[in-house]
């Protein structure tokens, strides 16, 4: 079928656009979101994925205010106009490539509204491509980049406004193949009878650069993906410059150290530790000030997981007590929390704010798990 991106040169193979080069059934192409207000009363982020073999068009919106976690899902069958993002009442728009981006909300069930904007003070940095086999099927092949900005507008709770005035965030686009949507029939893969993940992912604002700090490792520790980078923030989005950005540094070597609340997998601090390609030693301290469950945006949700056949128009909505978290559940396991950054560089200190990602399944040597789902049992390093 042809769309209205198709009268763009930006073909890859004979096909039109609304045709992917791969047939295979997971192949998706998905926008995340993630923003405090700039006075910390409130976390939220947002997610819109397509899954064009599955015929499936997702959205989620979440807000977490006041130890609640409030939530919104939407699902609807694929539009083949790519230009169509919108699903039920949520609606992103592309207002200006790389550099705005707004979401709308108004859903009277959910007690949901926003309308933000997001306005870039990065380059987008392209992370490194993500490949993962079971067996001799290739499971996962992503790319995925990363851009920092700030957030202006408003979202409401139940009527009550929360003002988001140049409020830090965070967004990512991410595309390729990966599991989503109902299992496989037939014989079950390796991963799917012994599931193991350790993903750590931390990007951070502070106010003249951000850090990108990201890694799988398999259970003895050992890194299958690392990257770790610091770019330059613009205050003018006029200035920042097209293309890589020049003032990018790729760090020669990082890890992180977790430190585990025990008896969850949940980060209860971490500290990042970086050397530049010159020497120079880089420390983040991360103190975690809140944390928010993913399957409020589909991750691992039994009901409203990413790609799920949902019928032609489907919403929902849910509330999540923080203190009802039961932290070894396997849909409570991955978080993303909100943490205060403190970066100390030879010449500078700077404090700022960001996200911590963990999804931890399976044994993790130098986290001292050793299980599918065994808690933490003290401080460990990774």
């Amino acid at each position: 079928m042809i769309t209205l991106l198709d009268d763009y040169a930006v073909h890859q193979t004979p096909e039109p656009l609304s045709r992917p080069a791969t047939s295979d059934r997971n192949f998706y192409d998905r926008w995340f979101f993630s923003g405090v207000a700039a006075d910390g009363r409130c976390m939220f982020e947002a997610a819109l994925g397509l899954y064009p073999h599955r015929c499936v068009m997702d959205a989620h919106f979440t807000v977490l205010a006041d130890g609640v976690q409030h939530c919104f899902h939407g699902s609807r069958r694929a539009p083949s106009e790519r230009t169509e993002t919108q699903v039920g009442p949520f609606v992103l728009e592309v207002e200006k490539p790389m550099r705005v981006q707004r979401l709308r909300l108004q859903d009277a069930a959910s007690g949901l509204a926003c309308d933000l904007r997001f306005t870039a003070r990065s380059t987008p940095g392209e992370e490194p491509q993500s490949r993962l086999y079971d067996g001799e099927r290739l499971l996962m092949h992503s790319t995925r980049f990363v851009q920092f900005g700030r957030w202006d507008g408003e979202l409401s709770i139940d009527g009550r406004r929360v003002p988001v005035s140049a409020g830090m965030g965070v967004r990512d686009r991410s595309w390729g193949i990966r599991p989503c949507g109902e299992p496989d029939g037939g014989a079950p893969g390796m991963l799917q009878r012994a599931p193991v993940v350790y993903w750590a992912w931390v990007p951070l604002n502070f106010d003249d650069c951000c850090t990108q700090y990201n890694t799988f490792e398999d259970p003895q520790g050992r890194p299958t993906q690392l990257s770790a980078v610091v770019q330059p923030a613009y205050a003018d989005p006029a200035l920042i410059p097209q293309g890589p950005d020049p003032g990018q540094r790729e760090m020669h070597t990082a890890a992180l150290r977790v430190r585990w609340k025990p008896g969850t997998r949940h980060p209860e601090g971490g500290t990042i530790t970086m050397q530049d390609a010159e020497g120079a030693d880089w420390r983040i301290e991360l103190d975690p000030v809140a944390t928010l469950l993913t399957r409020a945006i589909g991750y691992q949700h039994p009901e409203w997981g990413h790609g799920l056949w949902k019928g032609e128009l489907a919403l929902g909505h849910e509330r999540l007590r923080l203190d009802e978290f039961e932290p070894l559940r396997p849909d409570h396991v991955h978080v993303h929390q909100l943490v205060r950054a403190h970066l100390e560089t030879p010449v500078a200190r700077r404090d700022g704010t960001g996200i911590l990602e963990t999804m931890v399944f399976g044994p993790h040597l130098p986290s001292g798990f050793q299980q599918f789902l065994d808690g933490a049992r003290g401080e460990s390093i990774t």
